[in-house]
């Protein structure tokens, strides 16, 4: 009795990491400015941070200056300073979480739904534009529109009702930073939210449209869905991100508001750490940040982990 006997394709030859690298080197030596800026400004500061166990002093150097070991922790952890710059920066991170990351999204699902292309490469410009001004500007037009003699309060005065400079309004300010980074970033967030939803295969949407599902229907079903995996990418960085909520904009208005409202982390190391020459308290309340950064983006990963997601990289 014949027996056929099946063989198994050979799986292809691979490729060592020279041919990879020859095939490669064109896209490398693109990449290779963006990794000089990244050694230079992120990564390298890292050895600075030994000076969070010092007392650093700038004339003799990192090598001869005293160690001092968990004191400047200690400093910090007993400073109301301190306490109520991390109070203001995860409330602060709280309301833009709560009201800055949807916006993104729904601008991208409204782009995606205007059918003319010439329109919508109109409105993604526009909304792009104010990406690309400075804080100190975005900051001085939200003056001009809300502060003591802006549009707003010439309008209320022209009707005898009374002024309000929200600009100098501390129980207001959480509100007021939220509604400029919703201002000058939310279009450029859209970028990615765009990019997912051209991957999106679009028969899915002409066989729902035939099986009879109306344009929410669609949405909730095939777009929402498509973009969960970017969506949770997107919150795990957020949060890992979370206290850093704009060093500039909080500079900027910190005179305006007071400390007590536009003091957040980054603006504590400054003022308490470098401004004052104290660099190593200054370095201990970034070196504290950044651990507590580390946990927050660790934990929002394992999350994302647990739901299904990829986060940012696979189990």
């Amino acid at each position: 009795m014949n027996t056929a006997v099946t063989r198994r394709a050979a799986p292809p030859p691979r490729r060592n990491w020279r041919f990879r690298l020859r095939r490669d080197r064109s896209l490398l030596l693109m990449t290779v400015p963006a990794i000089v800026l990244v050694i230079a400004f992120n990564y390298a500061p890292l050895f600075g941070l030994v000076t969070a166990f010092q007392e650093y002093d700038p004339l003799v150097g990192v090598r001869y200056s005293e160690w001092v070991g968990l004191d400047q922790f200690s400093r910090l952890f007993d400073d109301p300073l301190f306490w109520g710059a991390l109070k203001n920066t995860l409330y602060l991170s709280f309301v833009q979480l709560i009201l800055f990351f949807p916006i993104p999204i729904a601008l991208a699902l409204l782009l995606n739904s205007v059918l003319s292309e010439r329109l919508r490469n109109f409105i993604q410009s526009v909304v792009y534009l104010p990406h690309f001004f400075s804080w100190v500007l975005a900051v001085t037009i939200f003056q001009q529109m809300l502060g003591g003699a802006g549009a707003l309060n010439q309008f209320l005065r022209s009707h005898d009702l009374g002024t309000w400079d929200v600009m100098t309004d501390p129980h207001t300010f959480a509100l007021l930073v939220t509604s400029q980074a919703i201002w000058k970033e939310a279009g450029w967030g859209i970028i990615v939210f765009l990019a997912a939803l051209a991957a999106i295969n679009t028969e899915q949407y002409e066989a729902a449209a035939v099986d009879g599902a109306g344009r929410f229907r669609r949405m909730w079903h095939i777009t929402l869905p498509g973009l969960r995996g970017v969506i949770v990418l997107m919150l795990v960085l957020r949060l890992g991100n979370a206290l850093t909520v704009g060093f500039e904009q909080f500079l900027v208005q910190r005179e305006a508001v007071g400390h007590d409202a536009a003091d957040v982390l980054d603006t504590f190391s400054f003022y308490y750490g470098i401004a004052t020459g104290n660099y190593s308290y200054g370095a201990a309340a970034g070196l504290f940040k950044s651990v507590i950064s580390l946990l927050l983006i660790w934990g929002a990963n394992r999350l994302a982990h647990a739901f299904g997601e990829d986060g940012l990289y696979r189990k």
